[in-house]
C-alpha cells in the first residue's frame, strides 16, 4: 500500500467517506485481491490504497476519468488548470456543462472530456451527477465562483497509485468473474429507495429491485466460492429480506442533503459473509 494522503478526485452520491473507519476495521484481515465492482468516488478504495486491485463502475464517464488520471495525468491537469484561470460565473458553468454533453453525445472521451467531468462535479449543485432520459448530464451550478476544481498534489498521487489498478466499465457481475477463494469484493451499489415506490439512480439505465436481487445472488454465488464479501446499502425492508442470512449491522449516517434537518440523520447496513459483529460509535 501506498503511504501518500489520497482522496476522492469526485464528490459522488452515496459515498462512504463518513464510514470509512467503521468500513475499515470490518474488512478481513487477510485477502488476496481487492474488487469494487461499484467504484463510484472510491472512498474506500483510495483511503486503503491496496494491492492487486480491480475497480468497475457502469458511469462511463467516470471511469474514463479514471483512466485519463491514470494515463494522461499531466494533459489533464493543464486542461483543469486552464479552466480554473476563468472565474465560475453562472454563464461560464452553463458553457462548460453544454460542451461536456456535446462532447458526450458525439462520444468524444478525449482528456478535456474527463477534466469537464471533474470540473463540473465541483462547481455543480452538493456534487451530484445526474442525467436525464436523454443522458445530458443536468445539475445546476452551486452559485460559488471560487470553488477550485482539483488539488494538484491529489490527482497526481492517485494517478500513481491507479498505475497498478485494473480499470473496466461494465456490468457488476462481470466485473467479479475473476474474484476466488480468498479475494474480497466490496459492494458499494446503488441505494435502494427509502421509499419503496421510487427507483433513482446516477445513470440513465436505473438500478431497478430486480438488479438489487440480483446482486443478492451474485453475493450468495460468491459465498459458495469462498470469496470474502461486504456490502452497504440504505437501512430498509427489501434489504433485510435480500441478506437476512448474512451478518447484518447498523451503522448511523448523517444525511446532509436531505432538505428536512429531522430527517438528516438515520441508519445504513453493512452485511458481510464473514466475521462477528462490532460495535461502532455513532457519527
Amino acid at each position: 500500500m501506498s503511504s501518500s494522503n489520497t482522496e476522492p478526485f469526485v464528490k459522488w452520491a452515496g459515498g462512504k467517506r463518513q464510514m470509512l473507519e467503521a468500513l475499515g476495521i470490518r474488512m478481513p484481515e487477510t485477502r488476496k485481491n481487492y474488487y469494487e465492482p461499484f467504484v463510484g468516488g472510491g472512498a474506500l478504495m483510495f483511503h486503503q490504497k491496496p494491492e492487486n486491485a480491480f475497480i468497475n463502475d457502469i458511469n462511463r464517464e467516470l471511469i474514463h476519468t479514471y483512466t485519463e488520471i491514470r494515463d494522461h495525468r499531466d494533459p489533464l491537469i493543464a486542461a483543469l488548470s486552464s479552466m480554473d484561470q476563468v472565474t465560475c460565473t453562472k454563464e461560464f458553468y452553463y458553457q462548460m456543462r453544454e460542451r461536456y454533453n456535446d462532447k458526450r453525445k458525439r462520444k468524444d472521451y478525449d482528456t478535456e472530456m474527463a477534466a469537464l467531468f471533474i470540473y463540473l462535479n465541483k462547481h455543480c449543485f452538493n456534487g451530484l451527477y445526474r442525467v436525464n432520459a436523454k443522458g445530458s448530464f443536468n445539475v445546476p451550478w452551486n452559485q460559488k465562483k471560487t470553488v477550485a476544481s482539483m488539488d494538484i498534489e491529489n490527482i497526481k498521487h492517485i494517478s500513481d497509485y491507479l498505475g497498478s489498478v485494473t480499470i473496466t466499465c461494465q456490468d457488476f457481475e462481470a466485473a467479479v468473474e475473476g474474484a476466488g477463494e480468498g479475494d474480497f469484493v466490496y459492494f458499494d451499489s446503488p441505494y435502494a429507495p427509502l421509499n419503496p415506490d421510487s427507483f433513482a439512480s446516477y445513470t440513465k439505465e436505473g438500478f431497478a429491485e430486480e438488479e438489487h436481487r440480483r446482486l443478492a445472488g451474485l453475493f450468495r454465488k460468491l459465498t459458495d466460492r469462498g470469496v470474502l464479501c461486504m456490502l452497504t446499502n440504505h437501512n430498509t425492508e427489501l434489504i433485510r429480506e435480500l441478506y437476512g442470512d448474512f451478518l447484518l449491522e447498523e451503522i448511523p449516517v448523517r444525511r446532509a442533503i436531505n432538505s428536512d434537518p429531522k430527517k438528516r440523520t438515520g441508519t445504513e447496513v453493512i452485511i458481510r459473509n464473514y466475521g462477528e459483529a462490532l460495535v461502532t460509535p455513532a457519527p
